[in-house]
């Protein structure tokens, strides 16, 4: 093989491949049946044919001066600080409009 991860490949090309699956491992998983894991007591009692989907709003693109030292401290706690910036603000409005 010409080292080449993926692309096209003729059939010769394919059946000179090194067949990386572990088919044992499949046939045993196979004659076990599916996967019946513990049930999550979060999720036990929700009555899944009374769910409602919820889409949220779309978010609104503003222009905003914050201050250097704010945006520093958010954008420090890593990836998705727009978000938690969101957040703060969110419950400051909560906060505000409970009185």
């Amino acid at each position: 093989m010409s080292g080449k991860i993926s692309g096209p490949y003729t059939m010769d090309e394919i059946l000179q491949m090194e067949d990386k699956t572990d088919w044992e491992r499949l046939r045993r998983e196979e004659a076990e049946g599916p996967y019946e894991g513990e049930e999550d007591e979060e999720i036990a009692g929700i009555e899944w044919g009374e769910a409602v989907l919820v889409i949220p709003e779309p978010k609104q693109a503003v222009s905003l001066r914050i201050d250097r030292d704010v945006i520093d401290f958010f954008k420090s706690q890593g990836k998705g600080y727009q978000t938690r910036m969101n957040a703060v603000l969110r419950a400051y409005m909560e906060a505000k409009k409970a009185g």
